[in-house]
């Protein structure tokens, strides 16, 4: 898929290492098919994807927004 970045983030005493999801490293296809459930690639489920990494969501969460994205 490609190189993961690492960063790290000063919280308290100890440095924390936050990884790039693996959603951060599909590209998007140029058009939208429309197909039920939509591709993992659809530019629609990963711009909501996106969406909820900014506002913090990881996890199992991101999960649950990759997977209700797919099913709309």
């Amino acid at each position: 898929m490609g190189n993961r970045i690492t960063t790290t983030i000063a919280t308290g005493r100890d440095p924390q290492y936050v990884t790039t999801s693996k959603y951060a490293d599909l590209r998007p296809k140029k058009k939208c098919c429309r197909s039920k459930p939509r591709c993992k690639r659809c530019p629609l489920v990963l711009h909501r994807v996106h969406k909820a990494e900014l506002n913090g969501i990881r996890g199992k969460e991101l999960e649950k927004v990759f997977k209700r994205a797919r099913k709309h």
